[in-house]
């Protein structure tokens, strides 16, 4: 033959090692196929005939010695590299079929033109046509399983030709069927090589190596026998055109390792669902964290409103704790006055306070009477639930007119009377009621206390006796930030009081953020504690994942084996643990949205707010935990010998 071989091997060796020794299953092996070729490759098991077969498919790497494949050295190919050349010339018969049994017999014959960048019509094609060729037509959607042992054979004949099968491997391909399938399958066979593809059978068995036209028998790892059997047939491959498309091969590969990903999740459902399980209550834990600490903070914020809404507290003093501030009798009913006239208040009002036994017909009671302006009920935002309340005309009168809150109300007139023009005794001041404050809410203070408010000028003359102030409280202008006003209005006390700082202010603001900044503290805490949760949640990702590689260890090297990449292999997993991930992310977020809805059906008054931003970052966070640690199994599966992968059940 003056043609250069197809496949020419030169002093090919094979060593595996065994404990602390090194088992040499091939020795010094020269051998040199041409194109067209029929070969059989005989030996009893143990031989080296196995070895031999999938260091020509380039499943395994030679321990020394020099493989070519179509003038191509293989020594120093990367795996990609040793991928390329089983996809362009190589197509696999092995005697356990190796078909995959989550898909059809049509879509285990596409998986290697997928590899190859095929577009989805021509593969779908071809795949159809080469099994209706084998007489599987009637079979295109049926599985493995649902398929005899014959048709799987068939089936994965047709896989071996899907990307044109320049040279066919066949390891022992009639070994596992019965006598009439197996004459079938080497029919088939003859067939192919007659059309011109070089054909390599691996057996045992002389009957099966009598069809080749040449037979090597191989021994203990040497070649001790080489004769042809019949006249070699003119080389001529017909292979028909595949065609390529570099970016739909790409989306096509990428839609596959989606598609396996999906079969592999629905085909161990129970187990994906408890994988999910701690990205789903980690999830749910952040959402609802956030959702909780943003309710919190509204629920607050909404109670401070009601408190009365921008405003500023003066008190006599240095500042909380100041011993001294009872002494201080500065903050006087002027104060007041002139802060009233001031551009930036929109209301003020002072205040003193005073406890006083509270009578009424036989009812005898502890009362707190709150002395206030006319623009109190302004000021701290308070709605009356009955009659009205006293004017600057009762103010400046000291009249003995009272508004009661709720709790009085309930304690005087139990029954629901009428509590308008009614006469209690304060001490011994008699007051008429002329107002009933509606139900109000209060972050502090004792709930259940009873509360009178009345003229502070009436307090102070007929009450206390004193002409000095407990506070003053100024309402502000929207238009005017609090700080502002704080400062402005500290620069006129002070010079009221002759350059002195007797008194301290205090402003809801303040107030406001320092809940805000203990609930942003709370909030990230607990939040911290949830993403632990999603960390261990995404080690149990990865531990599945690990099983799964192992289970599913010899798909890996059969998909290896009809060319599949290492990137290939390493985006169907990661894909599957990035949708593990995302899947349980969704559940994540819908669980914290039945929680919130929980909350509002027992009819609370605190109610959960969920932060849209929150939920996006949940779903990153997944994808991140998806991406990170199924990152380590992709990779230990794409790592995997296709020999190894393919050996293993």
């Amino acid at each position: 033959m003056t043609e250069p071989a197809l496949i020419e091997l030169k002093d090919i060796g094979r060593q595996y090692p065994s404990g602390e020794e090194q088992v040499t299953v091939l020795k010094n092996v020269n051998l040199s196929i041409h194109s067209g070729e029929m070969i059989a490759i005989v030996g009893a098991s143990g031989s080296g005939k196995s070895t031999l077969m999938n260091i020509l498919g380039c499943l395994d790497r030679p321990s020394s010695g020099t493989y070519m494949i179509a003038g191509r050295a293989t020594s120093q190919l990367s795996p990609d590299d040793l991928a390329e050349l089983r996809r362009e010339h190589f197509g696999f018969i092995f005697q356990r079929y190796h078909l995959l049994s989550d898909l059809t017999a049509q879509d285990n014959v596409e998986v290697p033109a997928v590899y190859n960048g095929m577009p989805r019509s021509q593969r779908q094609h071809r795949a159809a046509e080469i099994l209706s060729r084998l007489g599987l037509s009637h079979r295109l959607r049926y599985k493995p399983g649902q398929l005899s042992g014959g048709q799987q054979q068939r089936v994965s004949i047709a896989r071996a030709l899907m990307n044109g099968g320049r040279i066919i491997l066949a390891d022992e391909p009639t070994g596992a069927l019965d006598s009439q399938s197996g004459q079938e399958v080497l029919r088939i066979l003859k067939e192919l090589n007659a059309e011109g593809h070089t054909v390599i059978l691996v057996t045992h068995d002389r009957d099966v190596a009598a069809h080749a036209r040449r037979v090597i028998e191989i021994s203990d790892g040497i070649i001790i026998s080489d004769r042809l059997t019949a006249p070699m047939p003119p080389s001529g491959l017909i292979t028909p055109p595949i065609t390529k498309n570099a970016w739909a091969g790409a989306l096509e590969r990428f839609y596959e390792a989606g598609r396996m990903a999906v079969l592999a999740m629905n085909a161990h459902r129970l187990r994906t669902f408890l994988t999910m399980l701690g990205i789903i209550i980690g999830i749910a834990s952040v959402v609802s964290v956030v959702a909780l600490g943003e309710g919190s903070r509204q629920r607050i914020l909404s109670d401070i409103s009601a408190m009365g809404t921008n405003t500023i507290d003066i008190y006599p003093g240095t500042g909380f704790g100041d011993q001294r501030s009872g002494r201080v009798r500065t903050l006087v009913p002027a104060d007041a006055e002139a802060i009233a006239l001031q551009p930036y208040v929109d209301s003020t009002t002072p205040s003193v306070s005073a406890s006083a036994n509270l009578r009424y017909g036989n009812k005898d009671l502890a009362s707190t009477v709150n002395g206030v302006g006319d623009q109190y009920f302004r000021v701290r935002g308070f709605t009356l639930a009955a009659g009205k309340s006293f004017n600057t005309i009762d103010v400046s009168q000291l009249v003995q007119d009272v508004v009661i809150d709720n709790n009085t109300r309930k304690q005087l007139f139990p029954r629901g009377e009428n509590a308008l023009g009614a006469v209690i005794l304060l001490n011994n001041m008699p007051a008429r009621i002329i107002g009933v404050l509606d139900v109000q809410k209060s972050m502090f203070g004792n709930s259940e206390a009873l509360n009178i408010y009345a003229p502070y000028t009436t307090v102070m003359h007929r009450m206390t006796g004193q002409n000095y102030l407990r506070s003053i409280t100024v309402r502000m202008t929207d238009a005017v930030s609090t700080a502002t006003a704080q400062e402005a209005l500290t620069r006129l006390l002070q010079q009221r009081h002759g350059g002195i700082i007797d008194f301290y202010v205090m402003n809801t603001d303040s107030i406001r953020q320092t809940i805000e900044s203990t609930t942003q503290t709370m909030t990230l805490l607990i939040s911290a504690i949830a993403v632990i949760s999603l960390v261990v949640g995404g080690i149990g990702v990865m531990n599945i994942m690990l099983v799964s590689v192992t289970e599913r260890t010899r798909e890996i090297g059969v998909r290896m084996a009809v060319g599949a990449r290492q990137w290939d292999v390493m985006s169907q997993f990661l894909i599957e643990a990035v949708l593990v991930c995302l899947l349980g992310g969704i559940l994540g977020v819908l669980l914290s949205l039945a929680l919130g809805r929980v909350v509002m059906l027992t009819g609370s008054s605190f109610q959960m707010v969920y932060s849209t931003t929150s939920m996006v970052l949940a779903f990153t966070c997944s994808t991140l935990i998806g991406i990170i640690f199924g990152f380590l199994p992709a990779r230990s599966a794409a790592r995997l010998n296709p020999v190894e992968a393919l050996s293993r059940e």
